[in-house]
Formats: structure tokens, sequence, C-alpha cells
């Protein structure tokens, strides 16, 4: 546990999306773990949720770590997703840390302390997953808490909003790598080599003479039994081997350096304050009105708007069902992503409002 960084998203494409760039950060697959669960709905995990309880016991540990793995288990079966990063370093760990933060996870100990004040008191393996209404129910109960908190009251009071500014930095490290190499064996061979000597033998040869003379003295010293041995030496071969060292093959490395030099790009965020109009102020209260309570955001019908209140000055005696035909076939050609019928109302409010024609 101490190189894993475990975050916790309430939605699994925040949770895909951190996964993601974490493995293009050069973390492998293994070391990047998502709940079993995530991204299934609540009908095909089932209500069993032994395979939760058993992911995070593997994780945290049996008795150690009790508390942290009922949250983060409980986490999961409300609906959230529980993302893990093993870190080989604490470089690694802190580079694991900066992307998971920048995806919006939860404060995990804040959502505990919210879940047991409405009366839960741990987690229960046998309790089952909660249905897609019943995490959405969790869901808003969750949020209106946390909009009545005293932080919360704090921040609407002042009426403000925190946009913040996200710059990245580029951080230019080393590692080494494997480049190349030479391996090195050694065989015995051998050969066969001719060498010729010259031996020396001895061989007796006995004669017998007869002769007739007088004995000397020396004769009859020698009239006396005995034996004489004479023996014959020869040479023979005699072979033996000696080594010489006659080549040496001395293998070594040598360090050089070498200046590589990094291209790359740093993402920024800017803010721009743009002073709104009274054109635009009507513009706004209008789309509250049109659209609303229908989902998406101003920013969305914006462009209809300046294109309506833009294109009125191209006609004259301007009448709607007139000028329509023509408007949408524009419209269309340069605005392919949004569709005339979701925001023609725009395109003819922005029109109106400039030719002040009733609306």
């Amino acid at each position: 546990m101490e190189n894993t960084v475990v975050a916790v998203y309430d939605s699994y494409a925040q949770a895909e999306s951190t996964m993601n760039e974490l493995l293009a950060a050069g973390f492998s697959r293994s070391d990047v773990q998502l709940n079993p669960e995530a991204g299934r709905t609540a009908a095909a995990a089932g209500a069993e949720t032994a395979g939760i309880g058993h992911f995070f016991r593997t994780l945290f540990g049996m008795e150690e770590h009790a508390e942290h793995r009922d949250i983060y288990a409980e986490a999961v079966r409300r609906g959230s997703c529980v993302l893990t990063a093993h870190a080989a370093s604490g470089e690694l760990r802190d580079r694991a840390t900066d992307i998971m933060n920048r995806h919006d996870p939860i404060d995990i100990e804040e959502r505990a302390a919210q879940w047991r004040s409405q009366g839960w008191t741990g987690y229960d393996e046998k309790a089952p997953m909660l249905t897609e209404a019943e995490i959405a129910k969790d869901r808003s109960l969750l949020y209106k808490q946390s909009a009545e908190s005293p932080a919360a009251k704090s921040a609407a009071s002042a009426e403000s909003t925190r946009i913040p500014v996200v710059e990245e930095e580029l951080r230019v490290g080393k590692r080494v790598v494997q480049r190349g190499g030479v391996r090195i064996y050694q065989h015995v061979t051998e050969k066969p080599v001719h060498e010729s000597v010259q031996l020396s033998e001895e061989h007796v040869h006995v004669e017998r003479h007869a002769v007739d003379q007088p004995a000397t003295e020396a004769d009859l010293a020698a009239f006396k039994e005995g034996s004489l041995e004479v023996r014959e030496m020869a040479e023979e071969s005699v072979v033996s081997k000696t080594a010489h060292v006659v080549e040496e093959v001395v293998v070594g490395k040598e360090t050089s350096q070498r200046t590589e030099e990094i291209n790359d790009t740093v993402r920024r965020t800017d803010v721009e304050i743009e002073q709104l109009g009274a054109e635009e102020t009507d513009f706004r209260r209008h789309w509250q009105t049109a659209y609303g309570k229908s989902g998406g955001r101003y920013e969305d019908y914006d462009a209809a708007y300046r294109y309506g209140s833009t294109m009125a000055g191209r006609y004259k005696n301007y009448q709607w069902q007139d000028a329509e035909p023509d408007l949408r076939r524009d419209w269309e050609a340069h605005h392919p992503e949004s569709a005339w019928e979701k925001v023609k109302d725009a395109v003819r409010y922005g029109a109106e409002k400039m030719t002040g024609r009733p609306h």
C-alpha cells in the first residue's frame, strides 16, 4: 500500500478517462485496476457483492486497514468506481496522484461522514448493489446534504464562482534502457599435431672365441664362481602438454555523454471575461424560458442567437416563413454539428430582436 494511489469517482466515464491517461503516462495495465463491477449495471453486477469485498481485502489486507476497506467497498456498492495505481517509485506515485486529481475524484472521507449521518454503520457484504434508481436517489440526498453544509452556505452567500487556471509543467527526466551489446562464447577446439623424435636403443651381443695361452695372474684372480649382468638400454618417447596464453580478448564498456533536445507543448487554460450587454441578457432570458427545462447549456445556443441577429439585416420586409428556408440551408452548411430543429427558435428570436418584430 505504500506506493498505491487510490481514487473514487462517481461516474465510470471519469474513472475510465483517468485510467487511460495513466496508461498513456507509462503505467502498465497490470499496475492500474478498476474495481471489478466498474462500468456494469446493477442488474449485470448482480446482488452478490462478495467480489467487491475480495478486491478490497486484497488491496488493503484483512485487519490493518479494515475501516478504509469497508469505506471503499461501500462506495462501490453505491455505484462509485474505485481506481488504483501501483507505483514502483515515489516519483511514479506523485505522477499518478497528479493525474487522478485532475479528474475530480470525490472526497471519500467526507462521503463516509455523510453516510454515517444517514445511519450507515459499516459495509455489509450481504447487502446488494444499489439499482440505478437507488443510486440516483442516494446521490441526490448526498448533494443536497453537501449544499446545506455550513461551508456550502458560506460559499453561496458570497455569490462567487471559482474558475481555476490550469497550466501544465514539462518535466524532463531520464531512465536507463538496454540498447544492445555483445555476447562472448568460449569454445575448446582440437587440431592434430605431428612431431618426429630420434630414439636410441642398446643391444647386447655375446661372442665366444677359442683362445690357447697361459693364464695370467688376473685370469687366476677371476678364477672363481660369479655372475655378470649386462643390460640393454633404450629410449622411448614421452608426450606432455603445457598450456600457453597466446591471445587475450578484453571486453569493457565506456560511457559517453550526449545532449538530447526535447521539444514538446504544455497547455494552459486562459480565462476570458466578456461584459454582457442588454442584448445577451435578453438572449439568456429567452433561453431560460424556451430551453432551460430541457437541459443543456446556454453556450450551446449562443451562436444561434447571434446568427439570427446578424442575418436579420439581409432581409427587407422580414417574414420568418419566407426567410427560414434560406437561413436553414446556410446554418446547416456552416454548423453541421448543430441541428436546425434544435436551434431555430433561438435564431428566430435573435432575428426578431434585431428587427423589432413581436416574439
